[in-house]
């Protein structure tokens, strides 16, 4: 079974480097969009509010078949990128709804969006131009994000702001070093298999965004 769409995998994984870029690119702004829309939803959907863990569990086993699929190749890891993103938006549109409810909270938003746009485009130019091999970070990078993942997991009781404004700062930092690596990754050949990569990219704007979200409210707050 293969599919012939325009984002068709296997047909993808076949096209000239260039092409690849270019359609890899198209779909993850069709990632986005798709977010941004379940987003608007959520904001509205009692559910979301409700059982924000079960969605979180959704979104993770979305995300765990797409890696699954994406690896082999096979067909339908096209549309589990888009449930999965679907679902990031969904649980993303309660903590955005909050947000414009403070004062200057329309601003705080927008304020993130195009931030998220313009520090994801940055690094993507300076990987792009860049000489550096930006993998020797790996490993650096995911030694944070483990420490950062258990400092969530214990702020989730302490209840601590300052923490929480670090682990944000933290985030921000090193979803930027992974978005130059996996930029780097898609440009010089790295991935071949545009699910996984898009995914991988998805994931550093999701997280800038976020980040710079916590960022923005914490300050609001404080004036």
């Amino acid at each position: 079974m293969t599919m012939n769409t325009e984002f068709g995998i296997a047909s993808l994984a076949t096209r000239p480097a260039s092409d690849i870029v270019s359609k890899t690119y198209s779909l993850l702004t069709a990632t986005v969009g798709v977010s941004a829309m379940t987003a608007f939803l959520g904001m509205r959907l009692s559910f979301a509010y409700q059982h924000p863990f079960i969605l979180m569990l959704l979104a993770f086993a979305a995300l765990f078949a797409v890696l699954m699929t994406g690896a082999r190749d096979q067909p339908i890891a096209l549309p589990l990128v888009f449930v999965f993103t679907g679902l990031m938006g969904l649980s993303l549109g309660p903590a955005i709804a909050v947000t414009l409810q403070l004062v200057n909270g329309p601003q705080i938003v927008a304020e993130a969006a195009g931030g998220t746009a313009v520090i994801f485009a940055g690094l993507s130019l300076y990987a792009a131009v860049s000489k550096r091999d930006f993998s020797i970070m790996g490993g650096f990078l995911m030694t944070g994000l483990i420490i950062i993942i258990l400092a969530g997991i214990a702020n989730f009781w302490l209840r601590m702001p300052v923490l929480q404004l670090a682990i944000a700062a933290a985030a921000l930092l090193i979803f930027a070093g992974y978005t130059l690596i996996d930029t780097q990754r898609l440009l010089r050949g790295g991935e071949t298999r545009p699910v996984l990569i898009v995914v991988a990219l998805y994931l550093d704007i999701l997280n800038i965004f976020v980040a710079l979200l916590e960022l923005l409210t914490s300050l609001q707050r404080r004036r």
